[in-house]
């Protein structure tokens, strides 16, 4: 799948609701990824974290790789680490479809970001709650993706920050088009709807699906929540 092909893909499904695995059972990996995939999911999201970068550690690109084969969901990896362009190459090997890394972790993004691309993954940037928007702006239109952190990155079941509601309808008003606009940290029932009104029609989402007995019931709710609300918006 081409870039633009998965760019398609994504927004002709919005919106998006992408399981963030760092959320799931590890020790039933194979069950909850059948799951996932059975309850309508069309992405699994990766949060990758180093320990350094943020205060806490996941998993990495052999974990990717492994399981890669057994779904063909887009994989899409939230690269929270120092130095990504170290490490790019091994996600790439992966299968991962999209990267994004952060505009905190590197100078100056453009070689990654032109690296992705010519790699066939689908590039992106992600900026953390307290880093102004002005510092991903010269970038953005080398983006297929912009990922707009509603939580400090690090840790999953965080309270959704609510001065991001702002930053999206600026974000917003700053891409093109087709560049997805997606959105992690404290999406759930009471926090999507807002959101996806702002103009985010990617929904990164981990306690909201992993915390519920049935994942096809929370991914749907979730959906339609953000669908009446983007339907309303426009």
């Amino acid at each position: 799948m081409t870039n633009s092909e998965l760019k398609h893909k994504l927004n002709s499904n919005s919106p998006v609701i992408a399981p963030s695995m760092l959320k799931c059972d590890f020790g039933n990996l194979h069950r909850e990824i059948e799951l996932l995939q059975a309850a309508g999911a069309h992405v699994l999201h990766w949060d990758v974290m180093d320990g350094h970068f943020v205060p806490n550690l996941s998993y990495g690109a052999l974990l990717i790789e492994r399981v890669r084969p057994l779904t063909s969901m887009v994989f899409d990896a939230h690269l929270m680490i120092s130095h990504p362009e170290k490490y790019i190459d091994d996600y790439i090997k992966a299968g991962c479809d999209s990267i994004t890394v952060h505009i905190e972790a590197v100078s100056d993004p453009t070689e990654i970001l032109k690296h992705l691309n010519q790699s066939g993954v689908l590039p992106g940037l992600a900026i953390s709650p307290k880093t102004p928007l002005k510092a991903v702006e010269p970038y953005l239109d080398q983006c297929g993706t912009v990922l707009l952190m509603s939580v400090e990155p690090g840790f999953g079941g965080q309270s959704f920050i609510e001065s991001s509601i702002q930053k999206i309808k600026q974000l917003k008003s700053m891409i093109s088009s087709d560049t997805i606009l997606s959105i992690d940290g404290g999406i759930a029932l009471d926090t999507i709807a807002e959101t996806a009104g702002a103009g985010a029609n990617y929904f990164v989402v981990g306690s909201a699906i992993f915390d519920q007995a049935d994942y096809s019931t929370a991914v749907s709710e979730l959906a339609a929540k953000a669908g009446s609300q983007t339907a309303s918006s426009t």
